[in-house]
């Protein structure tokens, strides 16, 4: 009976985050219908479910992962659907509590990431549609659905609508506004000017460069294996070389190669060295002015 009961409270308390989770999904998640929209059940109070509920715990989560949010901490993400109907779409609503860390000061620039191209032609420069739009006073990014940030929360409303004849689910938008309010302070103008955008890219440069330095901590930390630190590293910094020939018209191809072959060698310390290289050269000419295409 003893043994029992020494099983059962390990059981409990392994489940504890989880049954936490369940009791305060609703300070994340609007768990009723809104406007024309019913809210998809059941709702699950499991990891890894999404679009049904949440909370999804992981190193990075949601929205950040995408833009290689570091792993510094645990971000939780929740996410629930609300189905539509006729001409109302089905929007996954996808909100992620930030927890903290180093890395609190990148949010704003990480979420703006999908909103801007990755082809070499229009590197970092905004992705057409994209916009900040206001909202009963509160300011979020809009293209193909809504983001914002509210202090340390992410918030993502997403919906398809391939045929153009949906209607914006602006009840939910305002839902959810209402329950985090955005602290985006930044006008449709200021977003799509000139000197905004060139911010976003030096600001994008100089953190793939700040992402080496915390994989390089975490590798002597004893948090990372070299595989992983040499993966991470040579990604970083082929984005870097990319943004570096783009803007600062400085020939990258042999150095995108070498790099190639350092990580297929694992050749680490060859890693470092350019990684030297590049944060120097970065220091000399960060504020070096550059033009936009």
């Amino acid at each position: 009976m003893k043994r029992f009961k020494i099983i059962t409270l390990i059981i409990s308390i392994l489940l504890l985050p989880y049954v936490a989770a369940a009791q305060n999904i609703s300070d994340y998640l609007i768990l009723q219908d809104i406007g024309p929209c019913k809210l998809s059940t059941p709702v699950k109070y499991l990891p890894g479910e999404p679009p049904t509920g949440g909370p999804r715990v992981d190193d990075s989560s949601g929205v950040l992962k995408s833009a290689d949010h570091f792993p510094d901490h645990t971000d939780r993400s929740y996410e629930v659907m609300y189905l539509g109907g006729g001409v109302n779409p089905s929007p996954k609503v996808e909100v992620t509590q930030h927890a903290g860390g180093d890395s609190d000061r990148w949010l704003l620039h990480e979420i703006e990431d999908s909103f801007r191209s990755s082809k070499i032609e229009r590197l970092g420069l905004l992705i057409k549609g994209s916009r900040v739009v206001e909202i009963n006073g509160n300011k979020i990014i809009a293209r193909t659905g809504y983001r914002w940030v509210s202090n340390n929360v992410v918030v993502d409303i997403s919906y398809t609508d391939l045929d153009g004849n949906k209607s914006e689910p602006l009840e939910i938008v305002q839902a959810y506004l209402a329950k985090f309010p955005s602290t985006i302070t930044a006008t449709d103008a200021v977003f799509k000017s000139n000197d905004y955008n060139v911010k976003w890219i030096k600001d994008e440069m100089d953190r793939r460069l700040w992402l080496c330095d915390k994989w390089n901590a975490q590798y002597q930390a004893g948090q990372a294996k070299q595989k992983d630190l040499i993966d991470e590293l040579a990604d970083n910094m082929e984005d870097f070389l990319n943004y570096q020939q783009k803007y600062y018209g400085v020939t990258a191809d042999a150095d995108l190669e070498a790099l190639f072959n350092y990580k297929q060698k694992n050749d680490l310390v060859s890693i470092q060295t350019k990684l030297t290289e590049y944060k120097t050269w970065w220091n000399a000419n960060k504020t070096k002015a550059i033009t936009l295409p």
